[in-house]
């Protein structure tokens, strides 16, 4: 028989194991900041080195003595390891050392789902939950014995762990077809989008880089803000307007960690599929942190799992103010923005942000005076809408000189919607036969 398993609590014993360059390898002072972020009390740290992991408890038996001592030490609550355990190498350890034990997996999963706001964000966290607990039913303590049958049930009947099974399925069943319903809805959304030709840009980057203060400065947003991981989970989307572009809809994801699990990425799906969807992704980069190449990497990693690897991406190195360098664009050898350095704290570099999305999502300019009569009215107020004019003077016949500035295909698109020939300002290029 199992040990009775506690009820939960905040100490913490913290586990990390120090494995050569390769998958298992973790970083401990991410490690710490998890636990942090999760509302835990870490008591102690204890760390070791090995080549591979023990395939029944995962580290030494050694170490599991030293974990078992801490525990009555410090009268802690939980283990907490920085690595994905199997279910029964969680109960090996559980068993040894009558403690309850989570892995990097379930804390991340936890912190999830105290930072989940809205009804898709809730269930999607709860999906991730249940096919995460789904191998790990084995109960730790004694009520798995067969359930007595009535009247036309006699017989073995059904274990406490099958039918904890069987409402596993059926509840994730029920999430499942809601989170549909409510992906056609975001559905709805972006194909409304995609009818009013306006780009979408979204947000990506590690967790912690400081997306969220960028969107919020970006758009005077209130999106919550702070120093640590995963401090916003739902999507938001904002309206944005670019200088030379027009109007674009900016929107904040989620952030990515180092070996994110699986089951999250599934089930965050809908969500990020706002990524998906984008027409450039804006990879925000902590560029002072010192895993800042190996972020970018495990970015990189999420992206490809999504299938969008592939897609436009402009490198955002935010946090340039702590490192004392200048706000400016790096351009490749075809003079293509490439990284644009900011800091989201000061603003400084959000003009150069703008002017490198306009230049990776915009094709030619529209640039000229232009006189339109007053018998064009409409025209003159939509081009005011959009931002596009700079000036405004009147000749004696009384027709408004617009300095204007935007996309060629916004204007022709104006025109057409003010029943106005293109080529009345507009130079169409010749057909050819």
């Amino acid at each position: 028989m199992l040990f009775e398993r506690a009820q939960g609590g905040d100490r913490a014993i913290l586990v990390h194991i120090d494995f050569p360059e390769g998958d298992e390898r973790e970083d401990a002072a991410e490690f710490v900041e998890l636990v942090n972020s999760a509302g835990a009390d870490p008591m102690t740290l204890i760390t070791t080195r090995r080549s591979t992991p023990h395939p029944k408890l995962f580290i030494g038996s050694g170490k599991v003595q030293e974990i078992k001592a801490a525990i009555h030490e410090h009268e802690a609550d939980v283990v907490l390891f920085n690595h994905s355990l199997s279910p029964s190498q969680e109960r090996n350890i559980e068993r040894e050392v009558e403690c309850r034990v989570l892995d990097r997996t379930g804390l991340i999963l936890d912190i999830f789902a105290q930072r989940a706001r809205t009804h898709e964000g809730k269930l999607q966290v709860e999906l991730a939950q249940l096919q995460y607990q789904a191998t790990r039913l084995v109960r730790g303590w004694t009520h798995l014995e067969r359930q007595k049958g009535g009247i036309g049930l006699r017989g073995p009947g059904e274990t406490q762990l099958e039918t904890d099974r069987r409402l596993l399925r059926d509840r994730i069943t029920h999430i499942q077809r809601r989170l549909q319903k409510v992906e056609k809805q975001r559905d709805q959304g972006r194909r409304y989008r995609q009818r009013s030709d306006t780009s979408t840009v979204a947000l990506v980057g590690y967790t912690n880089a400081g997306k969220s203060t960028l969107f919020n400065a970006l758009t005077s947003a209130e999106v919550y803000a702070a120093d640590q991981l995963f401090a916003t989970l739902d999507p938001t989307l904002r309206r944005l307007q670019v200088q030379d572009l027009g109007p674009v809809v900016l929107a904040d994801t989620v952030g990515f960690i180092r070996h994110l699990p699986h089951k999250l990425v599934e089930a965050f799906k809908a969500t990020l599929q706002e990524t998906a969807e984008a027409d450039l992704l804006l990879h925000v980069v902590d560029c002072a942190a010192g895993e800042r190449d190996a972020n970018i990497e495990q970015v990189n990693e999420v992206l490809s799992e999504l299938a969008v690897a592939e897609k436009p991406t402009l490198l955002v190195f935010n946090k340039a103010d702590l490192l004392g360098k200048p706000a400016h664009i790096d351009y490749t050898e075809d003079g293509i923005p490439e990284r644009v350095w900011v800091s989201a704290l000061t603003g400084e570099g959000f003009d150069l942000l703008q002017e490198a999305i306009a230049h990776r999502l915009g094709g030619d300019l529209f640039v000229d005076t232009i006189s339109v009569p007053p018998q064009w009215p409409a025209l003159r107020a939509q081009l005011y809408s959009l931002g596009a004019v700079h000036n405004e003077q009147f000749d004696d016949a009384g027709n408004s000189l617009l300095s204007v500035r935007l996309q060629c295909k916004d204007f022709r698109r104006l025109l057409g919607q003010c029943g106005i020939d293109t080529a009345h300002y507009l130079e169409e290029p010749e057909a050819l036969y």
